[in-house]
């Protein structure tokens, strides 16, 4: 049998009427567990798939989500959150947690909660992911609170002593410690920020609209048509299979194997080829030629409207 946990509604949030100090008050009423209650509450869940003794396993280490929670304060994700992605892995270690190994629960779940806190942390720290390897982790997460105890300030690149000093300390290289610093020295921009004087701009108002306008489309537009009536015109001198074979093998979004065309006409794939090959030239040609007449019969229009002027 599969064991199912409690969900997350069921269980005590922060809210923002009480905020944290009412929550902590709600998760204090829930008893700490001797060690034989333990056992046997999750010999129950686990055995006959037993909720409620699931649920009075869970909310009786809500007080050490909320913790451990509070120790991340300083990534600047609301406290909220943070238990909830906490109460997750607690929920998570309930599931997984074997009673007969002999430690206990808290134990157990308290790399479940910080492993799901550190998960949510770094999805929210930054639209770009900040890494996943596990240097990358480890700098990220122990990487403030070193330059908090050496009176280094977040805002400001490293020395290069200083760089290899904590590179030396996590046992990671110089290049990632350099560039997690700057990383977390520089945490996403809102493009809805204001940055008018009046209050009345956003940094969105103040980008290049890179699309096309309005009269880059009609020319668009424009110039399209008339190389398609370029291309028709010029295939008005080719025969039936010239502009068959044309329109097969060079129009066609998926181009027919010569083969294919040659058994159609009874022909080697070598004929279809230079039918083909012909067919071209002879579009090139029109094409070229029709574009000089069209070019020199606008120039006379103009040059007539200029002496009409």
């Amino acid at each position: 049998m599969t064991a199912s946990t409690p969900t997350l509604s069921s269980l005590p949030a922060v809210s923002e009427e009480g905020g944290l100090d009412r929550y902590l008050r709600t998760v204090r009423q829930f008893p700490i567990l001797a060690p034989e209650e333990e056992y046997m509450l999750a010999r129950r869940f686990h055995d006959h798939d037993d909720l409620e003794a699931a649920h009075t396993l869970v909310t009786s280490h809500l007080r050490l989500v909320a913790k451990i929670a509070m120790g991340y304060r300083h990534y600047g994700l609301p406290v909220a959150d943070l238990v909830s992605e906490g109460s997750l892995g607690l929920m998570q270690a309930v599931k997984k947690f074997d009673p007969e190994k002999g430690f206990r629960l808290a134990t157990y779940a308290m790399w479940w909660i910080k492993a799901s806190i550190h998960e949510y942390i770094l999805n929210s720290w930054s639209l770009v992911k900040i890494g996943t390897l596990s240097a990358h982790k480890k700098v990220f997460y122990n990487l403030r609170k070193i330059k908090s105890r050496l009176g280094l300030l977040d805002n400001r690149d490293l020395s290069p002593d200083e760089v290899t000093l904590i590179a030396s300390e996590l046992g990671v290289s110089e290049t990632d410690v350099t560039n997690m610093s700057r990383r977390m020295a520089a945490r996403d921009g809102s493009l809805n920020r204001v940055v008018g004087e009046d209050g009345d701009i956003e940094m969105m108002d103040l980008l290049k609209d890179e699309s096309p306008n309005q009269e880059e489309i009609l020319m668009e537009q424009s110039e399209s048509g008339y190389r398609m009536a370029l291309l028709d015109g010029a295939m008005d001198g080719l025969n039936d299979r010239e502009r068959d074979v044309f329109t097969r093998r060079r129009l066609a979004s998926e181009p027919e194997t010569l083969e294919d065309l040659g058994k159609e006409y009874g022909v080697s794939r070598e004929r279809v080829r230079q039918i083909e090959n012909r067919a071209f030239e002879k579009v090139r040609k029109a094409v070229l030629r029709n574009a000089s007449d069209n070019n020199r019969r606008a120039m006379e229009t103009r040059e007539a409207a200029m002496a009409g002027a």
